[in-house]
């Protein structure tokens, strides 16, 4: 046994109309809120009391031990 469901093409057209009303109501916010409150993704810059510090240098990079030097 089926079951029907019947689905009336009033309901039909209120779901689309209001899928694009809130479509265009949330792209139109969207690009409003963009001039309004610009986000700029990137690295983030220091605080205004924070002075440069020149970065220690990196030690020497770890390699195998040569064990022919050992040797001799």
């Amino acid at each position: 046994m089926g079951m029907v469901v019947v689905i009336s093409l009033p309901l039909i057209f209120l779901c689309l109309i209001l899928g694009f009303g809130c479509y265009f109501f949330g792209r139109a916010r969207g690009r409003r809120d963009v001039y309004t409150n610009p986000q700029v993704y990137g690295m983030p810059t220091p605080p205004p009391g924070a002075a440069k510090t020149l970065s220690s240098p990196s030690p020497l990079p770890h390699s195998k031990p040569n064990f022919v030097a050992n040797n001799v």
